[in-house]
């Protein structure tokens, strides 16, 4: 069987919108362009620099025409935002092409979970999908050729329950025919999975089961929190049925005020995801070290440790990388970070062990 794990991949580092949006909104715009400096040396072809949503809601993302104002580019990054109706549209595309959100504008989107949709974009199920057939004819207007759908919550909600596979190929297919109705193929699908009820077998049948029913579909988006700690897998499950694109943010950063559990619905950690994707021969265009160096910076910018492993514990060592074999205990979060600080961050440890030397000389 031909494998479908796919060559190379698109992850978006969605620090800047999904992790700082659940930070201290008295982190100061410096800080945030420092931090956003950092992420645009990395490697990364996408990175969200914020959303433009109502400061009422989102105090964190007040300050965003600044930062789309201050902010130096980067060459080889596309940089775009979250938005979330026609007037964050309208104050985001003020910056276009430095930023762009304009593939958004068209794509049909709707919340599996009623409950979620009032909450979170103050609309019901209803709503949203009364309002699919203006933005499908605004669409072919214009000359779309090929549609976009997001599901949202369709795994499951932390106020209604889990959802079926009926229940998620249901409004997958109400999307798909919406646009259809006006003669246009849908060429990709986002989940946008913000209470983190994924697992990698739930995105495994619903991912083939999307592939089977409409292989027009190409192009698959993964948003998925990491609530219960399975995203991981969930991805790599994805990985496995040739999924290109991924969302991830620095430390695992992120939240969701809506959905019950705060930063506790965080992202997968984007240098943990470019680590496997490395050891899986998938290529990223990320730089691993410069993620660690921005992993560090993210957390002196929000003031606590994060949440990611690869930043404290440094990817696999090998070749000239690999660890002395008389080194000295490591205990600390600080002390491990040698992998990159070198030897002195753990010089005075309790060291038990006989010298390289003098192992040699017995």
């Amino acid at each position: 069987m031909t494998s479908m794990v796919p060559k190379s991949v698109t992850i978006t580092d969605d620090t800047m919108r999904e992790g700082l949006q659940i930070e201290s909104p008295d982190i100061s715009v410096s800080e945030k362009l420092r931090l956003l400096d950092a992420l645009g040396e990395t490697g990364a072809k996408v990175i969200s620099i914020g959303s433009f949503a109502h400061p009422k809601w989102t105090p964190a993302m007040a300050c965003i025409e600044e930062i789309a104002e201050r902010f130096v580019p980067k060459p080889g990054v596309t940089y775009t935002a979250a938005v979330f109706n026609q007037k964050g549209f309208e104050r985001a595309d003020r910056f276009f092409p430095k930023i762009d959100v304009r593939r958004r504008r068209h794509g049909l989107h709707v919340e599996v979970c009623d409950s979620f949709a009032r909450r979170n974009y103050n609309r019901s199920q209803a709503q949203q999908i009364a309002g699919m057939d203006g933005i499908v004819a605004a669409a072919a207007a214009e000359g779309v050729t090929s549609g976009t759908i997001t599901i949202g919550s369709p795994f499951g909600s932390n106020f209604e329950g889990p959802f079926t596979l009926e229940k998620r190929l249901e409004f997958v297919g109400l999307m798909v025919d919406k646009w259809h109705a006006q003669g246009i193929d849908v060429g990709r699908i986002s989940f946008s999975d913000a209470m983190g009820w994924n697992a990698p077998h739930t995105v495994r049948e619903t991912l083939v089961a999307i592939r089977d029913t409409w292989p027009e579909i190409e192009t698959y988006h993964m948003h998925l929190h990491n609530s219960r700690g399975s995203t991981i897998a969930s991805y790599y499950e994805a990985l496995q049925l040739g999924v290109t694109e991924f969302d991830t943010s620095i430390g695992g950063m992120g939240g969701c005020p809506y959905c019950g559990n705060g930063r506790a619905a965080g992202h997968v950690p984007t240098e943990d995801f470019v680590d496997l994707c490395h050891e899986m021969d998938i290529a990223t265009g990320y730089d691993l070290d410069k993620l660690i160096q921005a992993a560090w910076i993210a957390e002196e910018v929000v003031g606590h440790p994060l949440w990611g492993h690869v930043s404290k514990a440094g990817p696999r060592p090998r070749g000239q990388a690999l660890y002395p074999i008389d080194m000295p205990f490591v205990e600390t979060l600080e002390e491990a970070s040698h992998f990159q600080r070198g030897p002195s961050v753990y010089q005075g440890q309790l060291s038990p062990w006989e010298s390289t030397s003098a192992l040699n000389a017995g």
